[in-house]
Protein backbone atom coordinates (compact mmCIF):
# COMPACT_ATOMS: atom_id res chain seq x y z
CA UNK A 1 0.00 0.00 0.00
CA UNK A 2 2.54 2.71 0.90
CA UNK A 3 4.76 1.43 -2.18
CA UNK A 4 1.83 2.46 -4.51
CA UNK A 5 1.48 5.80 -2.85
CA UNK A 6 5.36 6.55 -2.77
CA UNK A 7 5.26 5.37 -6.67
CA UNK A 8 2.08 7.61 -7.60
CA UNK A 9 4.19 10.66 -5.35
CA UNK A 10 7.18 10.06 -7.53
CA UNK A 11 5.28 10.12 -10.66
CA UNK A 12 3.19 13.11 -10.10
CA UNK A 13 6.19 15.01 -8.32
CA UNK A 14 7.77 16.35 -12.57
CA UNK A 15 4.04 17.70 -13.40
CA UNK A 16 3.99 19.40 -10.11
CA UNK A 17 7.33 21.06 -11.41
CA UNK A 18 5.72 22.20 -14.74
CA UNK A 19 2.63 24.21 -13.02
CA UNK A 20 2.15 27.83 -14.06
CA UNK A 21 2.66 29.90 -11.45
CA UNK A 22 0.59 32.97 -10.36
CA UNK A 23 1.75 35.47 -12.61
CA UNK A 24 0.27 38.58 -11.35
CA UNK A 25 1.40 42.39 -12.12
CA UNK A 26 1.94 44.52 -9.04
CA UNK A 27 4.20 46.74 -9.90
CA UNK A 28 4.98 48.44 -13.45
CA UNK A 29 7.15 50.79 -15.10
CA UNK A 30 6.50 53.09 -18.25
CA UNK A 31 9.51 53.54 -20.63
CA UNK A 32 9.67 54.29 -24.65
CA UNK A 33 9.40 51.71 -27.07
CA UNK A 34 12.67 50.79 -28.92
CA UNK A 35 12.01 51.14 -32.20
CA UNK A 36 10.85 54.87 -30.84
CA UNK A 37 7.37 55.19 -33.08
CA UNK A 38 5.76 57.12 -30.40
CA UNK A 39 4.24 53.81 -28.37
CA UNK A 40 5.31 53.27 -24.86
CA UNK A 41 6.60 49.92 -23.11
CA UNK A 42 5.20 48.82 -20.18
CA UNK A 43 7.15 47.00 -18.50
CA UNK A 44 5.80 44.39 -15.62
CA UNK A 45 8.85 44.68 -12.16
CA UNK A 46 8.83 43.62 -9.06
CA UNK A 47 8.68 46.14 -6.03
CA UNK A 48 12.40 47.50 -6.36
CA UNK A 49 11.48 47.97 -10.42
CA UNK A 50 13.66 45.30 -11.64
CA UNK A 51 11.53 43.75 -14.63
CA UNK A 52 9.97 40.33 -15.04
CA UNK A 53 10.64 38.31 -17.61
CA UNK A 54 8.34 35.70 -16.65
CA UNK A 55 4.83 37.47 -17.69
CA UNK A 56 3.37 36.54 -20.70
CA UNK A 57 -0.53 36.95 -21.80
CA UNK A 58 -2.92 39.41 -22.19
CA UNK A 59 -3.64 42.02 -18.73
CA UNK A 60 -6.52 44.76 -18.49
CA UNK A 61 -5.15 48.19 -18.05
CA UNK A 62 -6.81 51.82 -17.64
CA UNK A 63 -5.17 54.02 -19.62
CA UNK A 64 -6.08 57.65 -18.82
CA UNK A 65 -9.28 56.59 -18.23
CA UNK A 66 -10.00 54.01 -21.24
CA UNK A 67 -9.41 50.34 -20.58
CA UNK A 68 -7.20 48.52 -23.09
CA UNK A 69 -5.81 44.98 -23.04
CA UNK A 70 -2.46 45.08 -23.66
CA UNK A 71 -0.54 41.48 -24.65
CA UNK A 72 2.46 40.94 -22.45
CA UNK A 73 5.65 39.14 -24.06
CA UNK A 74 8.77 38.54 -21.26
CA UNK A 75 7.30 41.45 -19.01
CA UNK A 76 6.88 44.02 -21.64
CA UNK A 77 3.89 45.15 -23.30
CA UNK A 78 3.42 47.77 -26.01
CA UNK A 79 0.42 50.68 -25.30
CA UNK A 80 -1.53 50.32 -28.95
CA UNK A 81 -1.99 54.62 -29.29
CA UNK A 82 0.88 56.76 -30.10
CA UNK A 83 2.03 59.71 -28.00
CA UNK A 84 1.35 62.84 -30.35
CA UNK A 85 2.22 65.37 -27.31
CA UNK A 86 3.65 66.29 -24.14
CA UNK A 87 1.06 64.61 -21.49
CA UNK A 88 0.47 62.89 -18.54
CA UNK A 89 -0.57 59.49 -18.34
CA UNK A 90 -2.18 57.56 -15.60
CA UNK A 91 -2.02 53.87 -16.01
CA UNK A 92 -3.38 51.31 -13.63
CA UNK A 93 -3.79 47.70 -13.22
CA UNK A 94 -5.94 45.70 -11.18
CA UNK A 95 -5.84 42.33 -10.31
CA UNK A 96 -6.60 40.06 -7.04
CA UNK A 97 -4.05 41.27 -4.60
CA UNK A 98 -5.74 44.87 -6.00
CA UNK A 99 -5.40 48.17 -7.70
CA UNK A 100 -1.88 49.10 -8.77
CA UNK A 101 -1.74 52.62 -10.39
CA UNK A 102 1.18 55.16 -11.32
CA UNK A 103 0.82 58.69 -12.83
CA UNK A 104 3.46 59.60 -15.25
CA UNK A 105 4.26 62.75 -17.50
CA UNK A 106 5.31 61.72 -21.25
CA UNK A 107 7.23 64.32 -22.18
CA UNK A 108 8.07 64.47 -26.43
CA UNK A 109 10.84 66.07 -28.07
CA UNK A 110 13.27 65.50 -31.20
CA UNK A 111 14.84 62.56 -29.52
CA UNK A 112 11.68 60.72 -28.59
CA UNK A 113 9.40 60.47 -25.39
CA UNK A 114 10.67 60.94 -22.03
CA UNK A 115 8.63 59.26 -19.02
CA UNK A 116 8.44 60.75 -15.77
CA UNK A 117 7.27 59.27 -12.88
CA UNK A 118 5.32 61.86 -10.76
CA UNK A 119 4.68 60.50 -7.17
CA UNK A 120 1.76 60.93 -5.54
CA UNK A 121 3.14 63.19 -2.36
CA UNK A 122 4.68 66.13 -4.91
CA UNK A 123 0.50 66.01 -5.94
CA UNK A 124 -0.07 66.93 -1.96
CA UNK A 125 2.89 69.30 -1.59
CA UNK A 126 3.36 71.72 -4.18
CA UNK A 127 -0.38 73.11 -3.73
CA UNK A 128 -0.11 72.92 0.35
CA UNK A 129 3.60 75.01 -0.11
CA UNK A 130 1.51 77.61 -2.48
CA UNK A 131 -1.25 77.45 0.08
CA UNK A 132 1.39 77.64 3.31
CA UNK A 133 2.93 80.45 1.83
CA UNK A 134 -0.55 82.28 0.95
CA UNK A 135 -1.41 81.93 4.68
CA UNK A 136 1.86 83.38 5.82
CA UNK A 137 2.17 86.93 3.28
CA UNK A 138 -1.33 88.01 3.26
CA UNK A 139 -0.89 90.66 0.39
CA UNK A 140 0.59 87.07 -1.36
CA UNK A 141 -2.66 85.34 -1.40
CA UNK A 142 -4.41 86.61 -4.74
CA UNK A 143 -1.10 85.72 -6.58
CA UNK A 144 -0.87 81.95 -5.46
CA UNK A 145 -4.44 81.50 -5.97
CA UNK A 146 -3.73 82.68 -9.92
CA UNK A 147 -0.48 80.37 -9.77
CA UNK A 148 -2.93 77.33 -8.28
CA UNK A 149 -5.74 77.92 -10.64
CA UNK A 150 -2.80 78.44 -13.30
CA UNK A 151 -1.47 75.38 -12.65
CA UNK A 152 -4.29 73.23 -12.41
CA UNK A 153 -5.35 74.54 -16.28
CA UNK A 154 -1.92 73.39 -17.44
CA UNK A 155 -2.80 69.84 -16.17
CA UNK A 156 -5.69 69.67 -16.81
CA UNK A 157 -4.90 70.96 -20.70
CA UNK A 158 -2.13 67.92 -20.38
CA UNK A 159 -4.69 65.41 -20.08
CA UNK A 160 -4.14 65.23 -16.07
CA UNK A 161 -7.68 65.78 -14.08
CA UNK A 162 -8.96 65.28 -10.33
CA UNK A 163 -9.85 61.86 -10.86
CA UNK A 164 -6.20 60.79 -11.92
CA UNK A 165 -4.92 63.13 -8.91
CA UNK A 166 -7.07 61.29 -6.54
CA UNK A 167 -6.62 57.86 -7.91
CA UNK A 168 -2.75 58.55 -7.71
CA UNK A 169 -2.85 60.28 -4.25
CA UNK A 170 -5.28 57.03 -3.09
CA UNK A 171 -2.40 54.33 -4.54
CA UNK A 172 0.16 56.07 -3.17
CA UNK A 173 -0.45 55.83 0.44
CA UNK A 174 -1.74 52.35 -0.37
CA UNK A 175 2.03 51.63 -1.14
CA UNK A 176 3.24 53.27 1.78
CA UNK A 177 5.19 50.53 4.62
CA UNK A 178 5.79 51.34 7.93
Amino acid sequence: MYKSLYLLIALSFPFLGFAQRNQAINHFIIKENLIKNGKLAVIATDADEVPLDGISGTYQFVINGFQQELHFNEGVAITPQAIETSAFVFIKHRNENGSHGRLYYVLKNQEGLNPIAINWYYLILIPAIFLIIAYLFKRLMILAVLVLIGLFIFNYSKGLDLENIFDTIVHGIKELRF
